[in-house]
């Protein structure tokens, strides 16, 4: 059941369920022709071997207002690409696939690296980055949307509705995010949200005091999700993280580039379910271990930009202070599940608790080991004037790559 329910930070656009999907995309089709509206796909090569992006795949074919789909294609080599080509060539929207492992693009990157403006590690971050880049340089788009290639329960109108409080001329926004519950048929979902930011988020307010970006995260009903949409306008001046931050990292560089007013969420769905990363407590270096920690240094290194001081004796309490209101709120999502016809493993749940509590520390000695550690990909407005024609070439690569392996 749909409700009204404002926070007074950000607008909360609600999907009341008596508008059709129809109706969105006849407004959407008339705002497109002024405002062209682009999408972004960071994608594995093992996604195109999954069930999920074959839907996704499907459903945007039946999408008529978007200008273009970017398709950021990452862990690939040449025969996986040329398959990669085949597989997208039936959306009927302008597209294209950036091989990112391609000599072309590795020998963009080493002139970046030359010049000390090349990304640290691959990943998510480093595509979407890409992607963006590619997209500034087409210059002919003024909104971009972007959401993942493992969406099990993807429907268009996720998409409609992740647009059009950017696409509307009336509306004043410049950014929205997407929120929607995470569950499937029979289990509640969401652990890293639920059990890692929330609690921190009122935890981080109760030990170093009322803060206004924390109000404005905890903003968000679900400040994890991977939909979301940017002005173009906006994105030359982007800090992009290259860690496991990417979520947080953008609406922190919303936080710092727009006033409230110009940022919304937008309810996408009922039901929402993707790829599930395993917790990994054996290894700090792979699934929701490396992303707790990764996320919890977003937090820190926000807060400490904007004048907190952090000390070692500040994350004992915080750690302490976490515990306890994560083990209070894993109460009430029992409840809360269990009324609903919901499952919860307990003991799983309270073990995740326990691995986030050791990670708030870990993420706090790294913090405050490494003050100076910088996990953004420097902006394409730096990129720009360290070397004004590396778009253009980025463009020309991407396409000659389509070319010569189509």
């Amino acid at each position: 059941m749909a409700d009204f329910h404002q926070n007074g930070n950000i607008t909360t656009l609600h999907n009341l369920r008596v508008r059709s999907l129809d109706d969105l995309t006849y407004e959407l089709q008339a705002f497109a022709e002024k405002r062209r509206i682009s999408l972004i796909l960071p994608s594995l090569y093992s996604e195109l071997e999954g069930d999920a992006l074959v839907h996704i795949v499907d459903e945007l074919c039946q999408v008529p207002y978007l200008h273009r789909i970017i398709i950021g294609l990452d862990q690939a080599d040449e025969a996986e690409f040329r398959h990669a080509q085949q597989y997208f060539a039936r959306l009927p929207q302008e597209h294209i696939v950036i091989w990112n492992d391609s000599p072309r693009m590795k020998a963009l990157g080493a002139r970046l690296d030359a010049i000390g403006l090349a990304p640290q590690e691959p990943g998510k971050g480093k595509n979407v980055w890409s992607c963006i880049g590619y997209l500034i340089a087409c210059a002919d788009s003024a909104v971009m949307a972007l959401h993942d290639c493992d969406i099990v329960t993807y429907d268009r109108e996720m998409l409609a509705r992740l647009v059009y409080p950017l696409a509307n001329p009336t509306f004043p926004y410049q950014m929205a995010k997407g929120f929607y519950p995470r569950i499937d048929n029979s289990k509640l979902n969401g652990r890293v949200t639920r059990l890692l930011v929330s609690p921190l988020l009122i935890a981080l307010k109760r030990v170093v005091g009322d803060r206004d970006y924390l109000d404005y995260l905890r903003s968000f009903r679900y400040p994890l999700s991977g939909e979301f949409a940017l002005r173009t306008p906006i994105l030359p001046d982007l800090r992009i993280p290259s860690d496991w931050g990417l979520e947080i990292g953008v609406l922190s560089e919303a936080w710092r580039n727009l006033a409230p007013q110009s940022v919304c969420q937008v309810e996408l769905s009922d039901a929402y379910d993707h790829k599930h990363q395993a917790l990994s407590p054996e290894d700090a270096s792979k699934g929701l271990s490396r992303m707790s920690t990764d996320i919890c240094k977003a937090v820190f290194r926000k807060l400490a930009a904007d004048g907190t001081v952090f000390t070692p004796n500040l994350f004992r309490t915080l750690k302490a202070t976490y515990y306890r209101i994560a083990l209070d709120l894993l109460e009430s999502y029992y409840n809360d599940a269990k009324m609903n016809g919901l499952t919860i493993d307990r003991h799983t749940e309270e073990k995740s608790v326990e691995l986030f509590a050791e990670n708030i520390m870990l993420a706090g000695q790294v913090f405050l080991e490494n003050p100076n550690e910088s996990p953004f990909i420097p902006t394409w407005n730096r990129v720009h004037a360290a070397d004004p024609d590396f778009l253009f070439d980025l463009r020309r690569a991407a396409a000659d790559d389509a070319k010569e392996f189509c």
